[in-house]
């Protein structure tokens, strides 16, 4: 379906949320690309009928896990935000930006849908009021979060092989003293 079809002046009455996030404090310092990816999004929301001032910039979460929503103060209130009405689109480059928890995701699916919200990312405009757009976005959280899954694994095996190997070094933190028991 076109793009402009599904953005009718309704959408563009209310506010364009822009939600910003990368996973660790490391990323937000070293991908500073990623960062100015996820802000370019304001042009899109320009490019589809919203003016400067209407686009909400959420960009609070920085260097949290998008594993869970408990701690994102940035979420809670874009979820809020949308189930009172106030979002006419809520933009992230990727699903993963969102919610890499598919309850925190589908929750957000299902206000969006109530509330007539729509989602924008990298790949398109999608209506969550609509089945086919709500399937598609359904498994691109499917596999953000199973993604996060495999990353987790990945990373464990790596830990786990380079401890059978012996080279495995976990540094102690300052204040902190190992003791390793005299065998």
């Amino acid at each position: 379906m076109n793009v402009h079809l599904k953005v009718q002046s309704h959408h563009r009455e209310r506010s364009a949320y822009l939600y910003i996030r990368q996973s660790s404090m490391r990323q937000v310092i070293d991908n500073t690309e990623s960062a100015m990816r996820q802000y370019a999004l304001r042009g899109r929301a320009i490019a589809l009928g919203w003016r400067e001032e209407q686009i909400i910039v959420i960009d609070n979460d920085q260097g949290e896990s998008g594993a869970s929503a408990v701690w994102r103060e940035g979420f809670q209130r874009l979820v809020s935000d949308v189930g009172m009405g106030h979002a006419g689109i809520v933009m992230g480059l990727e699903v993963s930006r969102l919610a890499r928890n598919n309850a925190d995701w589908q929750r957000l699916l299902e206000i969006c849908a109530l509330a007539d919200t729509l989602i924008l990312d990298e790949d398109g405009v999608y209506d969550p009021g609509s089945f086919n757009d709500r399937l598609l976005l359904g498994l691109k959280g499917t596999m953000s979060e199973a993604e996060l899954h495999v990353i987790k694994a990945r990373l464990r095996g790596g830990i786990l092989n380079k401890a059978r190997r012996g080279e495995f070094r976990c540094p102690s933190r300052p204040g902190w003293s190992m003791t390793i028991p005299a065998t």
